[in-house]
C-alpha cells in the first residue's frame, strides 16, 4: 500500500476518513483510487466538490502536510505502519490513517479511558485526578479528549505519575482546541502522545468529536466516564465502547448532582459500578499480563502516598469542616446545607470527595453516615 497515494488521499479536500476508508476498501488501495477516475469516483457516491478536488490533485495541502510531518516525532501512520493500533484494526471501518505527534509506541500498550463533564464539580476533577493517576501508575496508557473538565483532568494525573496518555484530538494536529489546553497539549506531545484523524487545518467543527469519541472508544480496553449529565458526549464514547465490545465502568455519584445522573443510567444499563482503581485492573487484568506487573497491585492509598510532592488539596478544610457538621448521626444534604450554610452542589460535591475517600457512606433514603475509622 503507497505511503504516498494514502498522503495525497488524506490531503484532498472533503475526503476525511470515512470518505477515504470507502475509497480504499472499494478499489483496493489508495493509489487505485487516486487513478479511478471521476465516473467511478461518482458511481461510488462521492459527492461532486470532493470528486473536483481529487481530479485537481492541488498538491498545496500535501506540500504542507509534508513539511510538518519532516519534524521530529511527526507521524502519518497507514493500516500497514509498524505502529499502527491493533485495537482500531478491529473496528468496522477502521481508520484508513492517524497523524501523530509524540510516541507511536504508545498505541499498542494497555490502555484505559476516562472521560466526563466539561463543566465538572471539584470532586469529579479530584476523581479523574486520581483515578488518572493510580491508573497510569498501574501500567495504563489513560486516553482522553484534551478537553477541559473531566479530559484535562485526568490527562494531568498521568503526568504527574510520570505514566503514559494519549489525546485524541478533534482537529488538526496543527492547532489545540481549546486553545487554553496548549501548554498541557504540548506536555503530552513531549512525554507521550497527541493523535488525530483530522487532517492539518481542520477547524473544531461540532460534527468531529463524535468521531474523535470513536477514536477513544476503541483504542481502549475500557472506558471510565467519571462525570456526566444525560445528555453528554460522554455517554456517546461509553456506548461507541459498549458496542465495540470493550468494558464500560461508570463512577456513582449523589443523587442531588445533575453531573451523576449519566453515570446513572450508564450503571442501570448494564456499566460496572466502580468505586476504586482495584474493581477497574481486577476487571481488566488479563490486558497487563506480561506489562509493567508489579504496577498492577498499585491502590489509590499507594497512589496517594506516591504523590505527597503533589500540594494539598484546597478542598480539606472543607472536608473537615462538613464532617464536624455531620457529627456520628445519619444527615441528608438538606440537613447539611442548613448546619453548614454551604449551597446544596457544594455540599454534594464534598460528600462525593469524602464517599470516594472512604470518610462517609452513603445509605438509605440519601442519608450520609461517617464510616468507621
Amino acid at each position: 500500500m503507497s505511503h504516498h497515494a494514502e498522503l495525497q488521499l488524506a490531503c484532498t479536500p472533503g475526503i476525511g476518513a470515512t470518505l477515504g476508508s470507502r475509497l480504499i476498501e472499494h478499489f483496493g488501495s489508495a493509489e487505485t483510487a487516486l487513478a479511478a477516475g471521476e465516473r467511478a469516483w461518482r458511481e461510488l457516491g462521492v459527492p461532486r466538490a470532493a470528486c473536483a478536488a481529487l481530479a485537481a490533485a492541488d498538491n498545496a495541502r500535501l506540500d504542507e502536510t509534508r513539511r510538518w510531518l519532516d519534524a521530529a516525532d511527526h507521524h502519518f501512520i497507514t493500516r500497514d505502519h509498524r505502529h499502527y493500533p491493533n485495537a482500531l484494526a478491529e473496528l468496522e471501518p477502521a481508520p484508513p490513517w492517524l497523524y501523530a505527534l509524540g510516541d507511536t509506541e504508545l498505541l499498542n500498550y494497555p490502555a484505559i479511558a476516562i472521560v466526563g463533564s466539561r463543566n465538572p464539580s471539584p470532586a469529579g476533577l479530584e476523581a479523574a485526578r486520581e483515578f488518572g493517576f493510580a491508573l497510569a501508575s498501574a501500567g495504563l496508557v489513560v486516553v482522553s479528549g484534551l478537553a477541559r473538565g473531566i479530559d484535562a483532568a485526568a490527562h494531568e494525573g498521568a503526568l504527574a505519575a510520570d505514566g503514559m496518555t494519549i489525546a485524541v484530538c478533534g482537529t488538526g494536529l496543527d492547532r489545540v482546541y481549546p486553545a487554553m489546553n496548549k501548554d498541557l497539549a504540548e506536555r503530552i506531545a513531549g512525554n507521550g502522545l497527541l493523535l488525530s484523524e483530522f487532517g492539518l487545518g481542520t477547524e473544531p467543527t461540532r460534527g468531529n468529536f463524535p468521531r474523535r469519541n470513536r477514536i477513544i472508544a476503541g483504542l481502549c480496553s475500557a472506558t471510565l466516564v467519571v462525570e456526566a449529565a444525560r445528555a453528554s458526549g460522554s455517554l456517546i464514547t461509553a456506548r461507541l465502547a459498549s458496542a465495540a465490545g470493550r468494558e464500560v465502568f461508570a463512577l456513582p455519584g449523589s443523587i442531588h448532582n445533575p453531573l451523576a445522573r449519566g453515570c446513572h443510567q450508564l450503571i442501570r444499563d448494564g456499566a460496572k459500578l466502580v468505586e476504586t482503581t482495584e474493581h477497574i485492573l481486577e476487571d481488566i487484568a488479563g490486558v497487563l499480563d506480561g506489562y509493567r506487573s508489579h504496577g498492577a497491585q498499585v491502590s489509590d492509598r499507594e497512589a496517594e502516598h506516591a504523590a505527597t510532592d503533589r500540594p494539598p488539596a484546597a478542598e480539606n478544610d472543607d472536608h473537615a469542616t462538613l464532617l464536624a457538621a455531620l457529627g456520628h448521626g445519619p444527615a441528608r444534604v438538606d440537613d447539611l446545607v442548613a448546619r453548614t450554610g454551604w449551597s446544596a452542589d457544594a455540599v454534594s460535591s464534598t460528600l462525593l470527595i469524602l464517599e470516594l475517600e472512604g470518610r462517609v457512606h452513603a445509605g438509605p433514603g440519601g442519608a450520609y453516615t461517617r464510616t468507621a475509622s
